[in-house]
């Protein structure tokens, strides 16, 4: 029996994905937050509690990126061509959002302002952008004779843009309940008042997609609704609202890891059930990861480089986040 090369590396790039998902997740969501806190004794300790570890969570951005184009040329070339637009602007909100992080802290006060924005700005833009193009491989790319068929703009309609609004809910979650755990006092009060909010908005979106997605493309309803899957699926549904709930009480109750720890378990469970909908298609809805695969020899080649570098990587960002563990005070971090 060969081993199917594959399916290996769909489940590294998934695994890739959902580390950049998790990890950038709550840089990008402090960010969505800035506009929200105009003091700037705040904000420093805002920024301070992602500053030492930020760069190091793009490194997932990288391996999924690399992974498609080494394991899935197809999928890649189609990928860029459809969506090459909010996949450049992505990159732009990126960098504004970098450069930000290493200016502001050296800036006078009155251009330190300026990065404030761009900080904001860049992750506006940078969140935005990936929910889009989540929206838009999600509603499914035309494929024919291997190149995209599709127009340039197809990706602005009202699924992928309804998105990236989901997007900018959940990342905001994602920040407001890490800096409940990484803060203290009337800032950490705050936070957990506004993770609350997010909480059920993001809770709305999950519905909302969980419900549109279904009624637009039939295959996906299928795949959830008949026997015996839809036993198989059913805890999905189940675990977002218990999830939600457990959130909420942490909140309530004053807790510190357990509000980001939930959240971080509650964009799991929507990870997972945009896999359900769209497994196997690298390029819904009907090219699969077999049918995109790199030859085998191309495959197996890089799997070894992959595997040796994956474990280095998890090596070094725990040991980032265990040195720079416990909460962040104004006058402490990184400068």
């Amino acid at each position: 029996m060969g081993i199917d090369l594959p399916l290996i590396w769909a489940v590294i790039i998934l695994f890739g994905i959902m580390m950049y998902v998790i990890m950038d997740g709550f840089d990008l969501g402090i960010g969505l937050l800035f506009p929200f806190f105009p003091d700037k004794d705040e904000r420093d300790v805002m920024m301070n509690t992602v500053a030492p570890v930020w760069d190091g969570n793009e490194t997932w951005l990288v391996l999924g990126g690399a992974g498609l184009l080494a394991a899935f040329p197809l999928a890649y070339s189609v990928i860029l061509s459809a969506l090459a637009l909010p996949l450049i602007l992505m990159l732009v909100g990126l960098i504004f959002r970098g450069v930000a992080f290493e200016f502001r802290f050296k800036a006078r006060d009155h251009e330190r302002r300026l990065w404030d924005r761009a900080f904001a700005g860049g992750s506006l833009l940078a969140t935005f952008c990936q929910g889009v193009t989540l929206g838009a491989f999600l509603n499914g790319l035309p494929v024919r004779d291997g190149n995209y068929a599709g127009g340039a703009f197809d990706w602005i309609s009202p699924f992928p843009l309804f998105t990236g609004l989901g997007l900018l809910c959940a990342y905001a979650l994602l920040g407001a309940t890490w800096l409940v755990l990484k803060t203290e006092g009337e800032l950490q009060a705050r936070m957990r008042r506004i993770g609350a909010r997010l909480a059920w908005i993001t809770l709305a979106v999950i519905g909302v997609i969980s419900i549109w997605t279904p009624l637009t493309h039939p295959p996906i309803a299928e795949r959830w609704f008949s026997f015996p899957n839809i036993v198989w699926f059913a805890p999905v549904p189940v675990l977002v609202l218990l999830v939600t709930w457990g959130l909420l009480r942490a909140l309530r109750r004053d807790g510190h890891a357990s509000p980001f720890l939930l959240t971080l378990a509650l964009v799991f469970l929507g990870y997972s059930g945009l896999g359900i909908s769209l497994w196997p298609y690298v390029i819904p809805p009907g090219i699969s990861i077999w049918d995109a695969a790199a030859p085998p020899q191309s495959m197996g080649f890089t799997l070894v480089g992959a595997l040796l570098v994956i474990p280095f990587v998890l090596m070094y960002t725990a040991l980032g986040y265990w040195v720079f563990r416990g909460k962040v005070r104004h006058g402490e971090g990184y400068h």
